[in-house]
This record gives C-alpha cells, structure tokens and sequence, in this order.
C-alpha cells in the first residue's frame, strides 16, 4: 500500500524540480543607461571552471527577456599537466552546449597567470589582462569567484581581488562605464554537497537569504536554480572536459549544488 504514496511522492518532487526558478535576478541584470541589452563578463581560471560551479547563471540568463549578451574569458588553458591545448578544445565544447557563442570567448596565455594549485595570481595582472576584455566590450557585470574561489583554489580567490583591482582603477579615472562585480557564494563542505535535496529547498526565497544571516546584506541575494533539463545540460558540459573526467568528477556531478543552484553577492570594492 505504501508504493502508490511514494510513487505519487517522487511524480511531486520531479515536477518541483523539473523547471527552472530564480530570485532577484535582476541585480544582476541592471542596465546601464548607455549599454543595451546588459553585457556580462564570467570570470574564470580554467577550463571546467564555467560548468563546474556557473551553470546555472549560464543557463538562467540565456533564457532572460532582457537577452544580456554573454561573455567568457579564462585566463589559463590549464596547463598544470602539460595538456593546456586539449583543454582549450574542450572548454570551447562546454561553451558551445552551454550556449556562450564563440565570437565572445577567450582563453589567456600569460606566464604570471599558470595553472597552479598552490599559486595566488598578482592582483594587478589580472586587472591589467581584464582592462581591455571590459572596456572594449562594454562590461555591465563581472561574475566570478568569491574570495574563498568554492574549491579553496587560489588562482580562483585570486580572480575577485584582480576584478575589484580593475574597477578602483576605472571609478579613480572617472571611466564611462564602470561594471558591477559579483562573486558565487562559497559554502561549507556538508552544504556544498547537498545537491538535489537544496535545489529543492532554495525555491523557498527566505532559504538563500537565512544562509547568508551570518552577514548583513542590503540588497537581496540573486538566486539561479537550474531544473532538470538544465542539470542534463550541465553535466553533458562536464563531460564535454573528458581529460578532467576522474572518478570523483562523478559523485561532484551527482551531489553538488553547484550543478543545480547559483547564489551571488555583489562584491564592494574597498576603497583606499
């Protein structure tokens, strides 16, 4: 007699998850006055990055009315291993089926900016690799890592604190268009493998907002929650990266919450 009830149980939770859903997407969609539709910019360190942790975001903007013209740049082939051109190929194959097109990516080859587990980047390198990459192409918005870069990676805490470098620098000048930065939120390890079971709980809008209670917030936290067809395109862009497929990649794509939910927070420049 159970079977019916837990049967009629999963039909629910399917159907729950099955669409996509956000919050407060439009903090990161603000229009500036000179620039139509919104342009952002992903941030990343390595091939994988863009799947791995900002898929959801990918994926949730491309289906915005506002259609923001979307923009990815790495700044390494991830080279660590030798195989720095195989990436290359596979990040432009994830870009490809996560819907970035290929007149608005790039890959950077600089010597102070390598691949290295246990190497931060200079600040003022990344600012001075990203200057052009914003002002040629009118950057609304930034997106990247947080200072905690999700995985502890310090190529990836680097790339918040080279951005921030970067609008200080535009703001002093007086610069004409200076981009908004926000950074993906980084969650404790148990959180951080919570997977379907927080898709469904960050639906509830006060979930994400209690997680970040701990620090006071003026504006509310944009929120991406990817449904099922967009976990399956999320996973088909990670196994777009197949020098990258060892078997924990795997249990990543089944537990992680990064491959169903984006939350953001816009992170304010320290001024001198």
């Amino acid at each position: 007699m159970i079977f019916p009830f837990l049967l009629a149980a999963l039909s629910l939770l399917l159907s729950v998850v099955y669409k996509p859903s956000e919050f407060n997407a439009e903090a990161l969609l603000e229009r500036q006055r000179t620039v139509l539709p919104p342009r952002i910019l992903l941030l990343t360190a390595h091939p994988d990055d863009e799947c791995f942790f900002f898929a959801p975001t990918i994926l949730a903007l491309r289906r915005s009315n506002l259609r923001p013209e979307i923009f990815s740049l790495c700044l390494s082939s991830g080279n660590a291993d030798g195989i720095g051109e195989q990436r290359k190929g596979e990040l432009w194959r994830s870009l490809d089926i996560l819907g970035v097109e290929e007149e608005r990516r790039w890959i950077v080859e600089h010597p102070q900016l390598q691949d290295n587990i246990t190497q931060e980047w200079d600040a003022e390198i990344i600012a001075e690799v990203l200057r052009p990459y914003v002002i040629e192409h009118h950057i609304t918005s930034v997106l990247t890592f947080d200072t905690k870069g999700i995985s502890l990676h310090p190529n990836h805490f680097s790339l918040p604190l080279g951005a921030s470098h970067l609008i200080k620098s535009l703001s002093s000048s007086s610069h004409a268009s200076v981009p908004r930065l926000f950074s993906l939120v980084t969650v404790p390890v148990l959180p951080k493998y919570t997977g379907l079971s927080y898709a469904l709980l960050a639906r509830l809008p006060v979930v994400s907002q209690a997680f970040l209670a701990f620090k006071p917030m003026v504006d509310p936290l944009p929120v991406f929650i990817s449904g099922i067809p967009d976990y399956l395109t999320t996973a088909r862009a990670i196994l777009a990266h197949d020098s990258q497929m060892a078997w924990f990649r795997y249990l990543y794509m089944t537990f992680s919450r990064y491959m169903w939910v984006n939350e953001w927070v816009e992170f304010k420049t320290q001024e001198s």
